[in-house]
């Protein structure tokens, strides 16, 4: 009786393995891989500011983690990355000015905040 299911799923499962799926595919336009490559690309940007030292030493004052904010970055929607990167574009030139990592980490800071991450700028 064993012998017997067990011949029956064994032919069962080896009757339903040679059934193949059909596969799909389609052709990925020069629009939509431009702008895949650049979404990467000012998410990489982004993330560069984002893990130097001394915006790194600014986030954990605020209390807010970094590696959080990190993959924070690239769930971001195409449109809140541009304004991010434009922001990050027009602060002062000069890696060591307070004033572009201020700059930094309130555009950061604000971009959780509206997305519902963390509640700094809320009052109890």
């Amino acid at each position: 009786m064993f012998t017997k299911a067990v011949s029956l799923v064994l032919s069962a499962v080896l009757m339903l393995s040679g059934v193949a799926t059909p596969a799909s595919a389609a052709v990925i336009g020069t629009q939509a891989a431009l702008a895949a490559d650049a979404r990467q690309t000012q998410i990489a940007d982004i993330q560069r500011s984002l893990s130097r030292d001394d915006v790194r030493q600014a986030m954990i004052a605020m209390g807010v983690q970094p590696e959080q904010a990190q993959r924070r970055v690239s769930s971001l929607s195409d449109s809140e990355l541009a304004r991010l990167q434009s922001e990050l574009d027009s602060l002062p030139a000069g890696g060591d000015s307070i004033l572009a990592v201020l700059g930094i980490l309130f555009v950061v800071l604000l971009i959780l905040e509206l997305t519902g991450i963390i509640n700094i700028f809320h009052k109890p």
